[in-house]
């Protein structure tokens, strides 16, 4: 089972809301949608689900074109983050809610929500009603009435987001594991990177009603491919200036120069804008950390055993995030060391360059 969108756009009036978008999703792992709110997550969902029409593309399951058929006869389940469940059925009977409309045998329902009931741990449950439930539970329904369905596709619209912190880290650390093996194509929209990261398999980054990188999550994290992804996954936020290169060197701000290596002392003369992930700006010199920078403390922190500090160079604040305890005083002027090696390096459309 695959589900792959060819050429699909979304008008709303004069407004397109989802970009030519052509996508090739599969089973095994989770396919993320990664996006601030607003990006489009929630309006690509609701194309691969039929539930809104497409100005243009096709949607197709398992090589069949399904741009036509109604969100029923898909065979898929949508999970929102709001708690979706019927106020005056048992949870049984919400969970079985699906497998009666498609004409079930009752054996056949009951073996389908006891199974998913005991994987969710809810069989103590089952004869409650949603509002006899906590928040946590209630979720846990949703998920188990998409399990017990067997769907050829699972969309799950920010799921967690109105659970409290530990049920939300505790439903993460299942959802792979309670989707596995089932043959379904499971895409998972989320404007939490970190989310995305744990999750793992396939992302899909959006911004603006378009995708703009997919791929495998990690690789997606090492290697992005425009100036947009390597902010990203980035937190504290990657730290971003224009340089200017010349020949084999490079110019940041005023006083701050360093010899290019790589495919970055191959660019071309001009002017391009340079990411660093935090935790490669160091307050000492050291693992490759020599270019150095000077700038002025404004806020620090000390969070377990990392100090991170927001300093300013004059062309901008940057952020540092080391091991250790510093004592940085706010207001200081303090040298930091940024290792090159761990640059990326951006043309001015935003593209990656190197």
């Amino acid at each position: 089972m695959a589900l792959e969108l060819k050429g699909v756009t979304k008008r709303v009036g004069a407004i397109q809301h989802i970009k030519e978008t052509s996508l090739l999703l599969e089973p095994g792992h989770f396919n993320v949608l990664l996006g601030a709110t607003g990006s489009g997550k929630t309006s690509l969902i609701k194309l691969m689900a039929g539930l809104d029409p497409m100005a243009s593309g096709q949607v197709l399951m398992d090589g069949e074109d399904v741009s036509r058929l109604s969100t029923q006869k898909r065979n898929i389940s949508l999970v929102h983050q709001f708690f979706i469940n019927y106020p005056h059925m048992t949870v049984f009977e919400n969970i079985a809610s699906p497998l009666k409309v498609a004409g079930m045998a009752k054996s056949e329902i009951e073996a389908r929500v006891e199974e998913a009931a005991a994987i969710l741990q809810l069989k103590p449950m089952l004869h409650r009603r949603p509002h006899e439930l906590s928040g946590g539970q209630q979720q846990r329904c949703a998920l188990a009435r998409a399990i017990a369905k067997e769907s050829r596709a699972v969309f799950l619209d920010e799921p967690l987001a109105n659970l409290d912190y530990k049920l939300r880290e505790e439903l993460r650390d299942q959802l792979p594991e309670l989707f596995a093996g089932r043959g379904a194509v499971v895409v998972y929209a989320t404007s939490e990177p970190e989310e995305a990261l744990l999750l793992g398999g396939k992302t899909a980054l959006m911004r603006d009603g378009q995708v703009t990188q997919f791929g495998p999550t990690a690789e997606i994290y090492r290697n992005p491919g425009n100036v947009d992804a390597a902010r990203v996954f980035s937190d504290p936020p990657i730290n971003t200036a224009e340089i200017t290169k010349q020949g084999s060197m490079a110019r940041l701000g005023a006083g701050v120069t360093w010899e290019l290596a790589g495919d970055a002392a191959g660019l071309a003369d001009g002017t391009y804008t340079i990411a660093i992930r935090p935790h490669h700006v160091l307050p000492v010199a050291k693992n490759g950390a020599h270019v150095q920078l000077s700038g002025q403390v404004q806020v620090t922190e000390l969070s377990g055993s990392e100090s991170s500090a927001h300093f300013d160079m004059g062309s901008g604040s940057w952020v540092s995030l080391a091991h250790g305890v510093h004592p940085y005083q706010v207001g200081e002027l303090h040298d930091f060391y940024m290792d090159p090696a761990q640059a990326y390096f951006f043309a001015p459309d935003g593209s990656r360059a190197a």
